[in-house]
């Protein structure tokens, strides 16, 4: 019992984190100068928790779906709001990808004080923004499937 409390816990607190950090990497991004190594760092440091949140996220998520600590995979897997999570985690995975490249190459480029082409800066916080209306749908869902009356 304690340890399915603890996982939930530290789940919906990776969510919590997750919306946080992605929003503010947007805004991060919209604030982006090529001039100003600052404005790389607050990136980076939001980036970062971004990545580690969403990390968590997905393992937790996994672990609690599939790990025999919840209600069990067969549930899971045969509810239409999961598959709806999973459908927008995929998109937010499928979205990421060419920022998250892209800001390892920034990275990279920044540790080795190289200049950095930004002009997709925006497209990026555009992105950052997609994918936390994604984590919004993913919520909603999850909070339906909890009440477990909804769809089954």
């Amino acid at each position: 019992m304690l340890v399915k409390w603890l996982l939930a816990a530290v789940h919906l607190l990776a969510f919590g984190f997750a919306l946080a950090a992605v929003l503010a990497r947007g805004r991060a991004l919209r604030r982006l100068r090529a001039d100003d190594a600052r404005s790389f760092r607050d990136v980076f440091v939001v980036d970062n928790i971004w990545g580690l949140s969403a990390a968590l996220l997905l393992i937790t998520g996994a672990f609690r779906a599939f790990g025999g600590i919840e209600k069990g995979s067969y549930y899971y897997l045969h509810q239409p709001l999961f598959h709806l999570k999973i459908l927008a985690f995929i998109l937010i995975v499928a979205i990421e990808v060419v920022p998250m490249f892209a800001l390892i190459k920034w990275r990279i480029a920044f540790k080795n004080q190289m200049p950095i082409d930004t002009s997709r800066s925006r497209r990026f916080a555009r992105i950052s923004h997609a994918e936390a209306a994604l984590m919004v749908i993913i919520v909603i869902a999850a909070t339906g499937m909890a009440r477990g009356d909804l769809i089954s």
